[in-house]
């Protein structure tokens, strides 16, 4: 029996593949069905079909999975902010790892690499310091909401569908963020709908509303709201500014990214600022950073610190060191490895990010890191100091085979290779086995309920 889309098949699931889905066979052919777990029984819809795999969605669940909980949000299945709630949380630890350790050995090529356990995050709801939510003009209703004539479907505020660009769900609350942020978020959806100014539509690109983006600084307790439109109109963004800079009293920074382009993404290309600074302080560890609204910092603070302590471990630095730090973003690395060191120089692409990792050593009083903001095949022609370590956080697609070849000819005697996607993860630490062995790697879930894990290599030069 040849399997087809559309039909409806029972099926047992196997195990979980990176990003989140199910995996079972169905007459020898391998079937992805998303939100599906381990242990499941359960028919499911083909909805799409290709020559050696299919992809499904669970219809019934027949028999759940002993690994299944029950997930705390309504948007739960629907939304695509985190996928993994149904899925109890020290499983989620045990597949992650499971993940790294699998695309070090297929994609990869690595045998018998110690891999340590996955790092649990200390908070696994109301972790993150950052969220995007988009403006709509289509809104996806949920299927208790389908039979409701007194929605309106022209305006959303929130998360995608997965697999979507266009579907918006109206979310009232994210268990992601600290509540403070859901509150926020519900203002600013009153103000948008009161004001007659329509949504941005992501198919026909017309509308004003764009993103709403919002940051929070654990110490002390502070908030950054960025409202993202697709033109520059004060007038008609500073009242809602103001609201909520007197509404709340922790809402220390209100401002407007103008993004007139079609691409889909919460950063423009002018901001104005405004109420209070441009800019919000977050700490982590013993070190204040300054973060402006389109800079990287990592979004789960709490597990930061312990990213970045396993990073000096593994740098292993006893003073003398010139250290070379790659996408060095808004310089919390260098900060962290700067006592250890004599000499670190970061390379950033991104002009805002490099001048904040710049005033963040000059805040915490940081005199040998020194910043280069160039993009990094670039800059690394630059490099005239043989560094000793190398430190590489690259984002999810990895590095450029160029950089990689610029890496190697540097030929320093430590890397340590931070990554959010084993797969390239595995792909770059493959391309650098010939000059380099890889000595050990420490998974660290900053992302609790979805399938994203980060990942710390420590490579050392072979002989």
């Amino acid at each position: 029996m040849s399997v087809k889309r559309g039909q409806i098949l029972e099926l047992s699931i196997e195990k979980l593949t990176y990003g989140g889905r199910g995996l079972a066979r169905a007459n020898g052919l391998a079937i992805f069905v998303q939100g599906a777990v381990p242990g499941d029984e359960a028919r499911v819809r083909v909805f799409r079909r290709k020559k050696h795999h299919a992809e499904a969605r669970v219809v019934e669940l027949m028999t759940p999975s002993p690994f299944r909980v029950t997930a705390p949000c309504r948007y739960s299945g629907f939304c695509g902010g985190c996928t993994w709630q149904y899925l109890d949380y020290e499983k989620q630890l045990f597949f992650k790892g499971g993940h790294v350790v699998e695309a070090l050995e297929h994609i990869g090529g690595f045998e018998d690499v110690l891999v340590h356990p996955v790092v649990p995050s200390k908070k696994v709801f109301g972790y993150r310091n950052k969220m995007e939510f988009s403006f709509s003009d289509r809104r996806w209703l949920l299927p208790e909401e389908l039979s409701r004539e007194d929605i309106p479907k022209d305006f959303a505020l929130g998360l995608h569908v997965p697999g979507t660009f266009d579907k918006v769900l109206d979310t009232e609350a994210c268990l992601l963020l600290p509540d403070r942020g859901s509150q926020i978020m519900g203002d600013v959806r009153h103000y948008a709908k009161e004001s007659g100014i329509p949504p941005y539509g992501l198919r026909s690109h017309k509308g004003f509303w764009r993103f709403l983006m919002l940051r929070h600084a654990a110490v002390p307790d502070h908030w950054m709201v960025n409202i993202v439109t697709s033109e520059e109109q004060r007038a008609w963004v500073q009242p809602l500014a103001e609201m909520l800079y007197r509404k709340y009293e922790n809402v220390t920074s209100v401002v407007n990214n103008i993004n007139t382009r079609k691409a889909g993404i919460a950063i423009g290309q002018s901001e104005l600022s405004l109420a209070g600074e441009p800019f919000i302080s977050d700490r982590i560890s013993e070190f204040d950073f300054e973060i402006s609204a389109n800079s990287f910092f990592q979004t789960n603070t709490a597990m930061a610190a312990r990213l970045y302590e396993v990073v000096k471990t593994y740098a292993g630095l006893t003073g003398g060191e010139t250290v070379l730090d790659l996408y060095s973003g808004t310089g919390t690395i260098p900060m962290f490895l700067s006592k250890g060191a004599e000499k670190i120089i970061g390379i950033e692409i991104s002009e805002a990010a490099a001048r904040d990792a710049q005033n963040n050593c000059h805040k915490n009083q940081v005199h040998n890191c020194t910043f280069v903001c160039k993009d990094i095949k670039e800059g690394l022609k630059e490099i005239t100091d043989r560094p000793d370590v190398i430190v590489i956080d690259p984002p999810r697609a990895g590095m450029h085979k160029d950089v990689i070849k610029l890496v190697l000819s540097l030929s320093c005697d430590t890397i340590v290779y931070l990554s959010c996607n084993p797969a390239t993860l595995a792909r770059d630490l493959g391309l650098l086995k010939e000059a380099y062995h890889l000595v050990e790697v420490q998974p660290i879930d900053m992302f609790p309920h979805t399938y994203h894990i980060e990942s710390v290599a420590r490579l050392k030069k072979i002989p």
